[in-house]
């Protein structure tokens, strides 16, 4: 007897769907856009798509759900996760919430091309939410059409696993899966829309709950339903915490929450990661990082900048105030849980740990960047005249402090010192005999420095190329990735993948990927800066 689709499926994955359950939806069931009161989410289906092709998949996130190469590779597999395989266990729903962006109140806003499928849990008993993104319409789309590009689509899932590989506190990206349709998009908003190959990237995560979520209910003074959706927050993703607390409880949960947060921006300061577009809605309460839009990794060391094309001139979101982004979206989150836990003072104190602990990681994350076994009073100084050095000529981060790493502490000549890091600067025969002499000047004082460190020079290079990865997901390479798959080669998909799989590891074949960004793409658009457009 021939096994049937939903056979094959059932004895594969089966869903669950604890937030549609427990919490309330919209009543109205129409897919049209407009404002949703009184409801943490709207049920709507994926719209389905006309050829769907699987580019890639991620074997570890894969792995998490217990999925095999044969299931991925399977047609159910391809339809279940472009949208157009909706079988009866599932609930699809978008999520309703708000968000400051840019520091304004934007009011409702909600997943407006994301739709939940609903909930797997894996053999180790992990609860994962399988969310499809591009998938089309829903009442929180507004004027927009709910669909993604490929540029957008791809530079979300392999730097997701990336991240995830780098360590780093992350969503994660199952597939991505071309649709077949064409999707009109301007992609810098300058009146020049083009049609760009559709796709849809399965997410996968924890839980998808932002800090919009709870300001939109605060918002609107839905204060039953904020501690409805407080509660189910707390049992459900915060286990470690007794949920039966009330108060308590969720003050707890806020100070869990400000950690995690704290946790995440060192790891993005450690990498050279920018998001670009820290809005609270685009904060995760896991202190995940989530909505990969317009981010980039720093390339010539400058904390001024961002990869958001809408950012570029007040750059809220650049590199340098990237802390202090998360401290006032955090900010925001206990404005809204205000009316609930009623009590300011403790509600500062759980906000005073994200300050507590974000201090005490970076300062640790750096002095591990540089391979301070031991601790001296001088230490934050030598930090921080290094990282003004970095301003003074385009210094690529992730290369120097790899380079650094090879430093042999015997060496005293200061020409064979600079030889360490010179590959790290993008116009070395532009840089100032004045600032080599501040670079050798500093190399000098870091050797000394590390001949009190008790570590010999083997065991420091091993413990800074754990920290300092080889290979980032540089736009460039991104770009590149793009323009094959627009050819039909998914090769560069799958080899970067492999790549990041073992960022921190030499892999000596691959050394050109590590390389500085190449001048044509200095200004080349999807090199550079980026728009939100997708």
């Amino acid at each position: 007897m021939q096994t049937s689709v939903t056979d094959q499926y059932e004895a594969t994955l089966s869903f669950e769907n604890q937030f549609a359950d427990n919490l309330p939806g919209d009543q109205d069931r129409n897919n049209t856009r407009r404002q949703v009161s009184g409801a943490c989410y709207s049920f709507v289906d994926p719209t389905p798509v006309s050829a769907p092709v699987l580019v890639a998949y991620s074997k570890e996130a894969a792995a998490e759900l217990g999925l095999s190469e044969e299931n991925c590779r399977a047609p159910w597999f391809t339809d279940m996760f472009s949208g157009n395989l909706i079988l009866g266990d599932m609930k699809p729903y978008a999520m309703c919430y708000g968000g400051h962006q840019f520091g304004t109140w934007a009011g409702q806003l909600g997943d407006g091309r994301a739709i939940n499928l609903g909930e797997v849990v894996n053999g180790d008993n992990q609860r994962w939410t399988l969310q499809l993104k591009g998938a089309g319409p829903t009442p929180y789309s507004r004027s927009a059409d709910g669909l993604a590009v490929l540029r957008s689509s791809l530079r979300e899932f392999i730097c997701s696993e990336a991240m995830h590989h780098l360590g780093i506190p992350t969503t994660r990206a199952l597939s991505l899966i071309l649709t077949g349709d064409r999707v009109l998009r301007d992609m810098f908003y300058d009146g020049h829309p083009e049609l760009e190959p559709g796709a849809v990237v399965c997410r996968t995560s924890p839980s998808f709950i932002r800090f919009g979520n709870f300001e939109i209910l605060s918002a609107r003074q839905e204060y039953d339903l904020l501690e409805q959706l407080l509660h189910f927050t707390v049992t459900n993703d915060f286990p470690e915490i007794d949920a039966s607390g009330g108060v308590d409880s969720y003050l707890q949960w806020f100070t869990e929450v400000s950690r995690r947060t704290a946790s995440m921006i060192a790891h993005w300061m450690r990498v050279g990661f920018v998001h670009g577009v820290m809005n609270s809605d685009n904060m995760s309460v896991l202190g995940l990082t989530i909505d990969y839009g317009p981010y980039g990794w720093l390339e010539g060391y400058d904390p001024t900048w961002t990869p958001n094309t809408t950012d570029a001139q007040g750059r809220r979101y650049c590199y340098g105030n990237q802390p202090y982004m998360a401290q006032w979206n955090l900010m925001q989150l206990a404005n809204a849980i205000f009316p609930v836990v009623k009590d300011e003072k403790r509600l500062q104190e759980a906000l005073d740990s994200y300050r507590v602990t974000f201090q005490e990681e970076w300062q640790q994350t750096l002095r591990a960047k540089l391979g301070l076994h031991t601790l001296e009073k001088h230490d934050d100084k030598m930090i921080s005249s290094l990282l003004e050095l970095f301003t003074k000529t385009e210094t690529d981060m992730t290369i120097f402090f790899r380079s650094l790493a090879n430093l042999k502490v015997a060496e005293k000549d200061g020409d064979k010192l600079l030889k360490f890091v010179e590959d790290a600067f993008y116009t070395p025969e532009e840089i100032s005999q004045d600032h080599l002499e501040n670079l050798k000047n500093w190399l000098h004082l870091y050797r000394l420095r590390l001949l009190r460190n008790d570590l010999g020079d083997e065991e420091r290079r091993r413990r800074m190329n754990q920290i300092n990865p080889k290979y980032v997901f540089r736009n460039y390479l991104a770009q590149q990735a793009i323009d094959k798959v627009e050819e039909g080669d998914y090769s560069e998909v799958e080899e970067l993948l492999d790549l990041f799989r073992k960022p921190y590891d030499e892999q000596p074949e691959r050394h050109h990927y590590a390389a500085k960004r190449p001048e044509w793409a200095r200004n080349r658009p999807g090199c550079s800066m980026l728009s939100c457009s997708s």
